[in-house]
C-alpha cells in the first residue's frame, strides 16, 4: 500500500499557525494602540514578515478584523459553554445568574481589545461581515436559549416577556462591562468599581424576574358554632 503524501496537510497546519500568530500579534498591537490603530503593516513588521506577506492570509484590514471578531466570540463562547451546561441542570436561580454573569463579564473585562471590537465599533468604516458575526449569532441563542430553558422550567417568570427577559439581561451584563472599560480600564475583575456591582445588580434581575416560589396559604376561618352545638 502507497501512503498518501502528507505534505498539504503540513502546508495546511502552517497556513493555520500562520493565521493564529499573526492574530495573536493583532490583539497585542490593538492592546497597545486601541482597536482602531491596528494595522496590516505593523502586525507584519512584529512576525518579522513583508505585509504582502500577511496579505495572503488576509485579504484587507477589515478581513482581519473579521477574523479577530470571530475568534473573539469564538473564545467566549467555549468560556460560557459549560455555564450554560450547568443552567439547564441546576435549580439555584440566584447561584447560576450570578455565575453566569460573572463568567461572560470577566472574560470580557480580561479581554479588552476583543471586547471593543466585539461589543463596541470603535474603527470607522468596519462592520462585521454575515461569516464572521455567525460566530456571534451562536453565542447569543445559547445565552438566549439558556434563560428561556429557565423559564419553561418555572424559575423565571411565566407571563415575563422572554425577549424582555434576554434584553435586560444583556442591556445588564453588557452595561457594567463598558462602564468598566470606559471607567477604569486598568483595573482588573476583582477590583473594579462596576464589576463589584454586578453581584447585587443582577440579584435585583433575579427578584423582579423570578417565578414566586411560593403562594400565600389561605386564611383559615374558625367556623362558628350553631345554637344547638354544646359550648365546652
Amino acid at each position: 500500500m502507497v501512503a498518501e503524501p502528507t505534505f498539504p496537510d503540513r502546508r495546511q497546519r502552517r497556513r493555520q499557525e500562520t493565521i493564529e500568530e499573526a492574530l495573536d500579534v493583532a490583539v497585542d498591537v490593538m492592546a497597545e494602540q486601541g482597536v482602531a490603530g491596528l494595522s496590516v503593516g505593523e502586525v507584519a513588521r512584529r512576525m518579522g514578515i513583508r505585509p504582502p506577506s500577511l496579505y495572503v492570509y488576509f485579504a484587507s484590514k477589515n478581513a482581519l478584523y473579521d477574523a479577530l471578531f470571530a475568534r473573539g466570540w469564538r473564545l467566549v463562547g467555549a468560556a460560557m459553554a459549560p455555564v450554560y451546561d450547568r443552567l439547564d441542570a441546576g435549580d439555584d436561580l440566584a447561584a447560576m445568574l450570578r455565575e453566569a454573569s460573572i463568567a461572560f463579564a470577566r472574560w470580557a473585562v480580561e479581554h479588552p481589545a476583543y471586547s471593543q471590537l466585539m461589543f463596541w465599533r470603535p474603527v470607522p468604516g468596519y462592520t462585521p461581515s454575515a461569516e464572521a458575526y455567525a460566530d456571534a449569532i451562536d453565542v447569543v441563542e445559547r445565552s438566549a436559549a439558556a434563560l428561556a430553558a429557565l423559564q419553561r422550567r418555572g424559575l423565571l417568570r411565566a407571563d415575563a416577556d422572554t425577549d424582555a427577559i434576554f434584553r435586560d439581561w444583556t442591556v445588564l451584563i453588557s452595561g457594567v462591562v463598558s462602564q468598566q472599560l470606559a471607567n477604569e480600564p486598568g483595573a482588573s475583575f476583582d477590583e473594579g468599581r462596576f464589576t463589584s456591582s454586578l453581584p447585587r445588580l443582577v440579584d435585583m434581575f433575579r427578584t423582579h424576574y423570578a417565578a414566586p416560589t411560593t403562594q400565600a396559604a389561605p386564611t383559615r376561618r374558625t367556623p362558628r358554632r350553631g345554637r344547638d352545638e354544646h359550648q365546652s
